[in-house]
């Protein structure tokens, strides 16, 4: 009983007494704060701080870092320019992979994964890498404030050696101008460039004219006075790899009306009998405009309501749409089959021409 004693009250005499009363780095634990800030440990300076030539090593490897940067863009330009889009190789362990994603992953990767790694050896082993507390202060900025600011900036810039070493800078301005390159030369996979391809349909002077529905070519007598036949040039074949972007540019609607009701002359003399051929493609954002309204002519685009008066040219009655639909110059072949006498004399669809 006295043995258990004596290891109680031994337990308590140690619970204090023992403890020491400063943390580390000087600042004292009082009572009503048990966690005081124990401060920042000593500054100890690095292998480069004392000597000039593992500071010139470390910039040498920084050099190093960013030149292969440079050469692994000019790696990635050279890939996507040579190699074919084609071209399957084998590369263990990806298997059979194609050879221009590979080059171009591969090569963009290390520019810009060397960039990183330049930046952060120049941090590490060259800039200072000392640590000063700075106590927290109000948002708005006072004029010393500011002052201070510019002081602190001009200081890191100093500390940043950027100035003193002109290999690293300069290594590092030529990585970083030449790695967007390498974002200017995928543009060039936003597809092919458009030429005057937007300018020209699959009309052309004696081109018949084609039901949509029937694939079969129309003869004046095929369309009846207040009727709206859908209509698109011979030789495009629906099954055909190219038809959706010639059919886009090329789809016309044909409506025939009294010659009385026919307001625009050149409407009238661009026809035949009647019967105007006009682009069914919205000149807003190219939905087709086919909604046809008998009794006043009107054409109607179910998007957003454009209204065409195809009486008078087609001209823009109401909506967002900016220009006419464009007309297609028609007559009779001597077979008696309707026919175009050439292509659109502005390209059909969405406002082009304010772009093109």
């Amino acid at each position: 009983m006295s043995s258990r004693t004596d290891q109680t009250e031994s337990r308590n005499d140690s619970s204090g007494d023992h403890l020491p009363d400063q943390r580390e780095g000087g600042a004292v634990a009082e009572a009503d704060d048990p966690f005081a800030d124990p401060g920042l440990p000593p500054h100890e300076p690095r292998r480069q701080d004392i000597d000039e030539r593992a500071a010139r090593r470390s910039e040498r490897t920084v050099a190093f870092l960013f030149t292969l940067s440079m050469l692994a863009t000019v790696g990635f330009i050279a890939s996507y320019v040579a190699i074919p889009i084609d071209e399957i190789v084998f590369i263990w362990p990806f298997g059979h992979i194609s050879g221009l994603n590979f080059a171009l992953g591969l090569t963009l990767g290390l520019a810009l994964f060397c960039i990183g790694a330049g930046a952060i050896h120049w941090a590490r082993t060259l800039m200072s890498d000392e640590e000063v507390a700075e106590e927290r202060h109000a948002v708005e900025a006072t004029p010393e404030v500011k002052a201070h600011v510019l002081e602190e900036f001009a200081k890191g810039a100093a500390e940043s050696q950027i100035g003193r070493r002109k290999l690293a800078r300069n290594t590092l301005l030529g990585a970083l101008g030449l790695v967007p390159l390498a974002g200017v030369v995928l543009l060039r996979d936003l597809g092919p460039l458009p030429e005057d391809k937007l300018h020209h349909t699959a009309w052309q002077e004696g081109s018949l004219i084609i039901n949509e529905a029937t694939l079969q070519p129309l003869r004046p007598e095929d369309i009846t006075v207040g009727s709206l036949t859908q209509a698109m040039p011979e030789g495009l074949d629906p099954h055909a790899e190219n038809f959706h972007a010639e059919i886009a540019k090329a789809a016309v609607m044909l409506v025939r009306l009294e010659p009385e009701d026919i307001k625009d002359p050149r409407s009238a003399e661009w026809g035949h009998e009647g019967i105007l051929c006009y682009s069914k493609i919205c000149t807003h954002i190219g939905c087709p405009a086919t909604l046809y309204e008998q009794q006043s002519h009107h054409a109607l685009c179910p998007c957003h309501q454009s209204t065409f008066d195809l009486a008078d040219g087609a001209k823009v009655l109401f909506g967002p749409a900016g220009h006419p639909l464009p007309q297609l110059r028609i007559t009779v072949n001597d077979e008696g089959f309707l026919q175009a006498l050439g292509d659109f004399e502005e390209p059909p669809g969405p406002s082009f021409w304010e772009r093109g």
